[in-house]
């Protein structure tokens, strides 16, 4: 019987290829069997883009930054959504993750400001709010500008768990706050869903 290793990489394998298979498995929704099949596309891939690629990836944390208003990833503070004068000010949308952002930007339906959580309160993973970009949620309203707190975390439990203890925090401060319509299926994530969803959930948002 053929012996594996303790993370079922054939030890026949050159160690270069067991190294990146074993580096693509890390990534999210990656397994075994789809990391050797990005493995073997890469080396298979001409060596200007193989390169191209390796650079990208080497290069991605020294040329990000968070910005220092809203918390989404940027390369300039602050980043090109806060810098810009045209949005509306008095309006807040927050949102768990930076892809979520993208997501509401394609629909076109909201013309406000973010603020991203990197996360949500999760006890059984050990996610409390003070891992949260929270704190810095609140130093933003105290300006006075924000006349609405828009909370589009994803429909889950952890998800309303999260909107309910920021909507807590919030509504003392003066905004009104608001919650995304149900339009958004129990369970989803707010980055799969497709535009016309997104904007239905938007348009019909309410009293939270």
């Amino acid at each position: 019987m053929t012996s594996y290793g303790y993370d079922g990489i054939h030890p026949s394998l050159a160690p270069p290829v067991a190294r990146l298979i074993e580096q693509l498995s890390k990534l999210p929704g990656i397994g075994p069997k789809s990391a050797q099949r990005l493995a073997y596309y890469v080396i298979r891939m001409p060596a200007a883009d193989a390169a191209a690629l390796a650079n990208a990836i080497g290069t991605v944390k020294d040329a990000i930054t968070f910005c220092l208003v809203c918390q989404n990833i940027t390369e300039a503070n602050p980043c090109s959504v806060c810098a810009n004068s045209a949005r509306d000010h008095t309006r807040i949308c927050v949102v768990q993750d930076p892809l979520d952002v993208l997501a509401l930007e394609r629909t076109g339906v909201f013309k406000g400001l973010y603020h991203v959580l990197h996360g949500i309160i999760d006890p059984m993973n050990n996610v409390g709010p003070e891992d949260l970009r929270i704190r810095e949620l609140i130093g933003r309203l105290g300006d006075g500008i924000a006349q609405e707190v828009i909370l589009a975390t994803n429909p889950t439990i952890e998800g309303e768990a999260t909107a309910m203890y920021i909507r807590q925090i919030v509504s003392p401060l003066g905004p009104k706050v608001t919650r995304l319509a149900r339009g958004l299926p129990v369970g989803g994530d707010l980055e799969y869903a497709d535009d016309l969803t997104l904007t239905r959930a938007f348009e019909g948002r309410s009293g939270f």
